[in-house]
């Protein structure tokens, strides 16, 4: 699907300034969508926004389908009576500049649980109402998820795989009993979702009105420990006891001598086929409910994935595994109707990668950070571009553009200066000023590249295990001198909405 010319910015609500130790779908999040317009600014991406797991990633969720409680504006709930004013001023000292998870996640949980039991007795018919209607049209993922999460916590945050027997296999009598027995935890779990997605459908609603577009983030594959694969076995490669066979990764290349092992389990896309992709179709449309367009991560993957033994040390054992190729997006296209994808083809591309992303006309993505360390004929410098694609300075994965150019190479930063012809004083910028001018239809900047930040900004650093996906912008950065210089640069190059 081609997409109008247009610009924005990529910032993860966690990011967004705040009093609460992370940000929240609240003020801030208005505040930051009146910057996108005034900035002329059409497009805001997000990271997946589902509930975290393992290290706080957000490609390491729970559920495919699932919000995260963790953006809930808690001062909303206040309003509404559901907690008191009092409540908040238990706020530990969090810090401003990084989200203290450890920190956040049991004092939040611990509010939403207050606030979940109080709107049994006090809640207005009218938000009681909209609370079980909502909760009987989300029935085909909620009620799993909402047993699922109860479940981890009545075993102290233990995997799925760890808990009884009757449990693991999903044995009706066991289901039942657990119902019965968590019940005010599995209400608790569905309070704080229908609140997060109320939540976050006024933020939408609220950039729509502002002329600003939602694009959203879909990691191709789904934590081991999720609700997904416990309600779900039969579509993913796992032994009598639930354990997966085979798990994901990417082979030994010139970064790794052995591979990288990612763990996720694989699909067992022959099962879904025979069921018509229903499950690929539900979570597609439910994105598409949340959001305007969709990043699909890891696109390379739905032609062939790494497929290594779930006991070997490392991926060097693994081999190509076949994906659904096109069959998948066009059950989808028959469901959905035109896809509004982005196609993550970021790697080592195939004929059938391109084969499979143009018959569909998915943009693709152009990272300008790959585009000076080769030669003239790199894909990703803007001369070699067509116009549906999607470019970025950088994404989540990469250091900042400041931090890139302070350990860039000779090489590289000599071709960006010749590529420009003058001398780099803010690389953040000449990137920026770079993809604007190009042919590329979209265009993307972290705001931490808007803001001309090093690596002290970084939001993920692929293979790190701790520490990630913390950083905030600071309170006040996104001022109206910032609007007002991104604005000249989107209107100059043709990228701002209803310009004439």
């Amino acid at each position: 699907m081609r997409f109008p010319r247009s610009s924005g910015v990529l910032l993860h609500p966690t990011s967004l300034p705040g009093r609460f130790g992370i940000g929240d779908l609240g003020p801030e999040a208005r505040a930051f969508v009146d910057f996108l317009a005034d900035a002329g600014q059409s497009l805001w991406q997000v990271l997946p926004l589902g509930p975290t797991g393992y290290g706080d990633s957000p490609y390491q969720c729970f559920s495919a389908f699932a919000g995260n409680p963790l953006l809930v504006d808690l001062e909303a709930l206040v309003a509404e009576g559901l907690l008191h004013a009092s409540d908040l001023e238990s706020a530990p000292a969090f810090p401003g500049a990084h989200v203290d998870f450890g920190a956040v996640i049991p004092w939040k949980r611990l509010l939403l649980e207050r606030a979940a039991a109080r709107f049994r007795t006090q809640a207005t018919p009218a938000l009681q109402a909209g609370f079980q209607a909502w909760c009987e049209r989300q029935a085909a993922w909620l009620d799993d998820f909402a047993l699922f999460m109860a479940l981890k916590d009545a075993h102290g945050g233990a995997p799925w795989c760890e808990w009884p027997g009757a449990l693991r296999r999903r044995e009706p009598a066991a289901l039942t009993a657990a119902r019965g027995r968590l019940a005010d935890g599995v209400h608790a779990h569905r309070f704080a979702h229908w609140t997060f997605f109320r939540q976050w459908s006024a933020v939408r609603a609220y950039a729509h009105g502002k002329g600003v577009a939602i694009m959203g983030d879909a990691p191709i594959f789904v934590a081991y420990d999720s609700a997904d694969v416990w309600a779900r076995p039969e579509l993913f490669h796992l032994d009598a006891e639930g354990l997966p066979t085979v798990v994901a990764g990417v082979p030994p290349d010139y970064f790794s001598e052995t591979g990288q092992l990612w763990g996720n389990p694989l699909y067992r896309w022959d099962a879904i086929a025979d069921d018509g992709y229903a499950w690929w179709i539900a979570r597609v449309r439910a994105l598409l409910e949340v959001v305007d367009r969709v990043r699909l991560d890891h696109f390379i993957g739905f032609t062939r994935c790494w497929e290594v033994p779930a006991d070997a040390p490392d991926a060097r054992t693994g081999r190509f595994a076949p994906g659904p190729g096109a069959e998948l997006f066009l059950a989808i296209e028959r469901a959905l109707g035109d896809l509004p994808i982005v196609a993550e083809d970021l790697g080592v591309l195939t004929p059938v990668v391109e084969a499979l992303r143009d018959h569909f006309a998915f943009p693709g993505m152009k990272l300008l950070q790959f585009a000076f360390g080769g030669t003239s004929d790199s894909a990703f410098l803007p001369h070699a571009y067509s116009p549906n694609c999607v470019v970025y300075t950088g994404t989540h994965d990469n250091d900042t553009t400041a931090g890139w150019w302070a350990g860039a190479t000779e090489g590289e930063r000599d071709f960006l200066q010749r590529y420009l012809a003058r001398e780099v004083h803010d690389p953040a910028w000449e990137l920026l000023r770079l993809g604007m001018a190009s042919v590329a239809d979209t265009l993307i900047a972290p705001a931490q590249d808007l803001l001309s930040l090093g690596t002290q900004a970084r939001m993920n650093f692929p293979g790190k295990p701790a520490g990630n996906w913390s950083w905030r912008v600071p309170a006040g950065a996104l001022d109206d001198g910032l609007a007002a210089r991104l604005r000249t640069l989107s209107e100059l190059f043709g990228r701002v909405p209803g310009q004439e």
